[in-house]
């Protein structure tokens, strides 16, 4: 059985269920209180659409 940082349910973004999920190691890299400018992108923009679990 997979984690569940790596299994999005229907309806949900992967980028963004994996950064809520599992984000210690999915920010590892940035400062503390730094943004996730990936995290930061989907807030702004949205998903693509290709990133949602069908």
């Amino acid at each position: 059985m997979r984690d569940k940082a790596s299994n999005p349910p229907r309806g949900e973004c992967r980028q963004c269920w994996h950064h809520a999920h599992a984000s210690r190691e999915a920010h590892k890299h940035l400062a503390p209180r730094e943004d996730c400018p990936a995290c930061v992108d989907h807030m702004v923009n949205g998903h693509p659409d290709r990133m949602i679990v069908r």
